[in-house]
């Protein structure tokens, strides 16, 4: 049985009108995963290869590990990802650059699963602010990534938060539809109570900055669930940028980190 789920992108994500996305699910077909990143950090760089399973079932997702892969940029540069177990693939000498876009193939179960993914210039990440605010007694903590978006349109962040050294299993994504070329004023919105940051904590923050498929993605998965980065697969297939059917994302991405402890 075939269900549609619609899910609305306001205005804010990547249009400057609304826009639906139909997103299809077949409750017991399994399908291929491939989650794959490629930084302007020093490598290696990973890929996993797992399948997903029923809405029912439960453990672990199962592994491919005898699958051919492969990441390739536009500059000539080619690699064979060596196997490395529980359906992970590592690199060995491929280098992340900006401005480089990036080709993963997959080969596994007699088809081939292609995916493309340019990786953006990158916009420096200044520092973290903290904004408070005092209502009735309490306080309540903001956390707002500093930087200046560029001129040139188009461009699309997302922020990797932990509080403690605690992952935040939730997607943060900003865009510049709204303000282009301004010092960003955004806070990160934390959606569980229990976890809002407070006086002492050590804050994390990764700031990438992807390219509008990437950002696509992750925006509508924050929408369907905000089951967190690198977090395993939902029921339903976002918009992704890898070709035959397969879930999942490949990001080249640039990668910057800043901490905090509030005051």
């Amino acid at each position: 049985m075939k269900n549609i789920i619609s899910i609305i992108v306001v205005a804010l994500f990547f249009t400057g009108c609304t826009k639906i996305i139909d997103l299809d699910y077949k409750g017991n077909m399994s399908k291929i995963v491939i989650e794959g990143n490629i930084t302007n950090q020093a490598g290696p760089y990973f890929v996993k290869i797992t399948k997903s399973v029923g809405l029912t079932e439960t453990g672990v997702y199962p592994t491919i590990d005898d699958a051919i892969v492969t990441i390739s940029d536009d500059a000539g540069n080619s690699e064979l990802l060596t196997p490395n177990g529980n359906g992970i693939y590592k690199t060995s000498n491929l280098i992340g650059v900006e401005g480089r876009t990036y080709t993963l193939t997959v080969e596994t179960e007699n088809r081939t699963y292609t995916a493309q993914s340019a990786m953006p210039e990158q916009t420096p990440f200044d520092s973290i602010r903290v904004d408070n605010i005092t209502i009735r007694g309490d306080t309540e903590y903001n956390l707002i990534p500093a930087y200046k978006d560029p001129i040139e349109k188009g461009n699309n962040y997302r922020f990797v938060l932990s509080i403690n050294n605690k992952l935040i299993n939730q997607h943060f994504i900003q865009n510049d539809e709204v303000k282009n070329g301004f010092e960003n004023t955004f806070k990160l919105d934390v959606n569980d109570d229990d976890l809002e940051p407070k006086s002492g904590d050590l804050i994390n923050i990764e700031m990438q900055c992807i390219d509008k498929k990437v950002a696509l993605f992750y925006t509508t998965l924050a929408l369907i669930a905000d089951s967190g980065p690198g977090g395993g697969t939902t029921p339903n297939n976002p918009p992704n940028n890898i070709s035959n059917g397969a879930l999942g994302i490949f990001s080249a991405h640039t990668a910057e980190t800043k901490s905090i402890i509030i005051p």
